[in-house]
């Protein structure tokens, strides 16, 4: 895979260039002209040539020009495009765009799924920051009517979860009030596994409600992320090679189904390291809905404690040079914010 000559990775990366802004095979001769290269057409020729029999390109028509294969973006991806910063007019204009909601956590999903499918020109994925980890922060006990009770309970990193309890015997809103305090004393900070060794002196309200939050706590780490937010689908069905295709149905169908989506997520983001990008390139012989396709995502957030994914989703031929910089400085961006706000929480 890395034993390409500089001449033949030019080549490569100008045929990955051309389709990737024209949607249109290209030959020899119109390399030459539209780079300007300081090398015959036969030169370029045979260079095609090699690159299409090590499986880099491939020829759509006997009469046509080239264009890359799965394999030839891959190559690309890994050895021509450079890691590279987002360009500095870029960055500025995201910045501001999140500089003016800072303080609405709320809308920095939407304006990220926004953002990122207006400068990837794509569809966009962001999933809201999810705790790894379940960590208890306060419980509220309301009482409603009779024996039935709301349980609002709040974790570290501003998960909320609500559940209408019914107890055995109705209990006054003092006597919740106070089992609330309690607990809240007792269990600030703790995980599941410390909670599940609550002191034994716990009456049996507390230890009801104990087993409520418990159940709680572990639901939230077993989910693979948080709310999901999409845009630029439009970005995607408008690309000439999905105008009259099926792919395109079926890759849209991947993003509106939570979980294939989940398990797209899952299976590519858990052990991804905050701020690392990875690429997948025609579904990687895993998802047949995407095997016309490209995904480029990223982690985000506080490792080891809460993360999110974003990234971009479109047909192969993606500008990767432009793509993987815009969801690395996004995925740096969120970190920051969520940084952030953890370090406001503790200081409250």
């Amino acid at each position: 895979m890395n034993d390409l000559t500089e001449r033949q990775r030019l080549i490569l990366a100008l045929v990955v260039r051309h389709y990737t802004e024209t949607a249109q095979p290209v030959g020899s001769v119109r390399l030459v002209e539209c780079y300007k290269l300081d090398m015959s057409t036969a030169t370029v020729r045979n260079e095609m040539g090699v690159l299409t029999e090590s499986g880099y390109l491939r020829q759509p028509h006997t009469s046509a020009g080239r264009v890359p294969t799965e394999e030839g973006y891959r190559y690309f991806v890994t050895h021509v495009v450079y890691p590279s910063d987002l360009p500095e007019p870029a960055r500025d204009t995201i910045s501001h765009q999140f500089h003016q909601a800072r303080q609405d956590v709320e809308q920095w999903m939407p304006l990220a799924a926004s953002i990122l499918a207006q400068h990837s020109r794509a569809a966009s994925i962001v999933t809201a920051p999810h705790s790894e980890r379940s960590y208890y922060k306060h419980v509220e006990l309301i009482s409603t009517q009779g024996r039935q009770v709301l349980m609002v309970l709040v974790m570290t990193g501003g998960e909320v979860s609500q559940q209408i309890l019914t107890l055995a015997e109705p209990v006054v809103q003092e006597r919740l009030s106070a089992a609330a305090d309690r607990l809240n004393q007792v269990c600030l900070g703790k995980t599941t596994e410390e909670i599940a060794a609550f002191p034994p002196r716990a009456d049996s309200l507390e230890k009801d409600i104990l087993t409520l939050v418990l159940q709680d706590m572990n639901r939230g780490e077993q989910r693979v992320s948080g709310e999901i937010y999409l845009d630029g689908l439009a970005n995607v069905l408008s690309e000439p090679e999905f105008l009259e295709s099926g792919d395109a149905r079926r890759a849209v169908h991947l993003f509106e189904e939570r979980s294939l989506l989940q398990d797209l997520l899952a299976r590519t983001t858990n052990n991804a390291t905050v701020g690392g990008v990875q690429v997948l390139i025609g579904g990687e012989g895993k998802w047949e809905e995407l095997k016309e396709c490209s995904v480029v995502l990223a982690r985000y957030g506080i490792p080891g404690l809460v993360t999110g994914t974003l990234g971009v989703f479109g047909p192969m031929r993606m500008p990767y040079a432009r793509t993987i910089p815009t969801v690395r400085f996004m995925a740096d961006l969120l970190s920051g914010l969520v940084s952030e706000t953890m370090a406001g929480e503790e200081n409250e």
